[in-house]
C-alpha cells in the first residue's frame, strides 16, 4: 500500500519559519518530481514548489526567495523550508510523488498526502 505522509504543520508567527516534511513509502516506481501544493481557506488549490529527481527546483513566484524545496532520494522524502512567513501562507499543504510506471504507453500515477495544516500569525 502507498503512502504518502506531512508532518511539519502547526502555528508559526509571521516573519518565522516553519519546515515541512514528506515521506513516501510502498510506491513501487521511481519517482520523478516531487512538489508541494497548498490550499487556503476558500480558495483553489495552488502549487508551490516542485523538485525533479535531479534536484531541479520552480517555486511559485508568491514564495519565491523565501522557500527552499530539497529531497533525499534515497529515502523517498521531499521538504519545504518556509522562511518569511506570512499570513497569505495559511493553508494545508500537500505533497504529491509523480511516477511514471513501466508501460507501453507509460501512464503516470499521483500519489497526494492528507495534507498538513499550517496557520501563521501576524
Amino acid at each position: 500500500q502507498v503512502q504518502v505522509v506531512e508532518s511539519g504543520g502547526g502555528l508559526g508567527q509571521a516573519g518565522g519559519s516553519l519546515r515541512l516534511s514528506c515521506a513516501a513509502s510502498g510506491i513501487i516506481y521511481t519517482i520523478n518530481d516531487m512538489a508541494w501544493h497548498r490550499q487556503a481557506p476558500g480558495k483553489q488549490r495552488e502549487w508551490v514548489a516542485s523538485i525533479s529527481r535531479d534536484g531541479m527546483t520552480n517555486y511559485a513566484d508568491s514564495v519565491k526567495g523565501r522557500f527552499t524545496i530539497s529531497r533525499d532520494n534515497a529515502k523517498n522524502t521531499v521538504s519545504l523550508q518556509m522562511n518569511s512567513l506570512k499570513p497569505d501562507d495559511t493553508a494545508v499543504y500537500y505533497c504529491v510523488a509523480e511516477t511514471v510506471d513501466d508501460g507501453d504507453p507509460p501512464a503516470g500515477y499521483d500519489y497526494w498526502g492528507q495534507g498538513t495544516r499550517v496557520t501563521v500569525s501576524s
